[in-house]
């Protein structure tokens, strides 16, 4: 099955799911007069909503690349969890507004055993129903499905708190519907919030997995050819379509069709071990004639926790001009960094020039 059906399938049965339980808390909600209830059944409806737009959002997004998209419309999966997001932010804000009043001025609510055994039997269908969900999107990549079963789980729990609360308005007659109202709006509009910045993270261009990009730099070095890689760019285009590029130290005195040969075998080895195209492969060259400058740079740069890292090293020696790239942290002061290791360098070694060039922290 492809990863889109395995959503499309996924979503139609949280949507199936979803509505047999409004219709169920609907139900108990007015007869017991519970606002709690009630909402939890409008939270319900938003959940199958939410299930309709994933759906949505895979068909768009499984379109082939065309001539004005070339990248494809992977990223379409994003804008469709941007309005489930709004739809979670919109029911949050609605009980929020309906369950205030509740606390100051509360409804008397009758329920009654039927009720109540109806309400747990609720609570474990949702949480089954949120194990299962995010566990599909966990295994497909699909953002879309993993919030949705992280916000199905959670509303298990928020259905369970309503069933405690129940019991205790039957029991002690003390009615707690305002209150648990309230704490559910918040409770929804902090998942909202959480789903809203995780999704604009993957559209702006968050920094990319840690584990992953180390993983690829220690299966590049595995290479015998290979000395060290670096400037690794991961380009998402959508959770189907995630590209790379990386510059990889290797020996100047390897040819052309050398340098051809060992890129295709780089970009052979990361797709079978990672399913991500290498679409782009760079080469730093690497010659130990300048051992002893590059030595003193190394012992510079050690002197610096604010340097995370040089590559690029080389030595032109038609003009005299050292050139490598320096990885200074976001937090330091770049420039002066940069002032104090070419002030440093030139110190030991006088007789040339030297290019730093700004290289910036992406994955580590």
């Amino acid at each position: 099955m492809t990863r889109q059906a395995k959503i499309v399938r996924t979503s139609i049965i949280g949507i199936v799911v979803n509505l047999i339980l409004v219709a169920f808390k609907a139900t108990i909600g007015i007869l017991t007069n519970s606002i709690a209830i009630t909402l939890d059944a409008v939270n319900n409806l938003t959940d199958a909503l939410s299930s309709i737009i994933t759906i949505i959002g895979a068909k768009l997004s499984g379109k082939a690349p065309d001539k004005d998209h070339p990248y494809g419309y992977g990223r379409i999966e994003y804008f469709s969890s941007v309005i489930i997001v709004a739809i979670v932010l919109w029911a949050g804000f609605t009980s929020l507004m309906e369950s205030w009043p509740k606390i100051f001025n509360p409804d008397v609510t009758n329920y009654t055993t039927v009720s109540l055994v109806i309400i747990a039997v609720a609570v474990a269908v949702k949480f089954m129903l949120g194990r299962y969900v995010k566990s599909v999107g966990e295994e497909i990549n699909s953002q879309a499905l993993v919030a949705s079963g992280s916000d199905a789980f959670f509303d298990s729990i928020l259905s369970l708190s309503t069933l405690v609360a129940a019991i205790i308005s039957l029991f002690f007659h003390i009615s707690l519907e305002g209150i648990l109202g309230v704490l559910i709006s918040f409770v929804i509009l902090k998942a909202g919030y959480d789903m809203l910045k995780e999704t604009l993270d993957s559209m702006l261009g968050a920094r990319a997995d840690h584990e992953l990009s180390v993983k690829i730099k220690e299966s590049l070095c595995e290479v015998p050819e290979v000395y060290g890689a670096y400037d690794l760019f991961i380009h998402n285009y959508g959770p189907e379509n995630i590209q790379a590029s990386v510059h990889v130290e290797i020996d100047d005195s390897l040819t052309t069709v050398d340098i051809q040969r060992l890129t295709t075998k780089l970009q052979y080895k990361i797709y079978q071990e990672f399913s991500i195209p290498l679409v782009a492969v760079g080469v730093y060259a690497k010659n130990d004639k300048y051992k002893d400058i590059r030595d003193d740079l190394d012992d510079i740069i050690s002197q610096y926790d604010e340097i995370i890292e040089t590559h690029g090293f080389i030595v032109y020696e038609e003009d005299n001009t050292v050139s490598f790239d320096l990885i200074v942290d976001f937090d330091a002061d770049r420039a002066a960094i940069k002032q104090k290791v070419l002030d440093e360098i030139k110190s030991r070694h006088p007789n040339y020039n030297y290019v730093i060039i700004d290289d910036y922290d992406i994955t580590d």
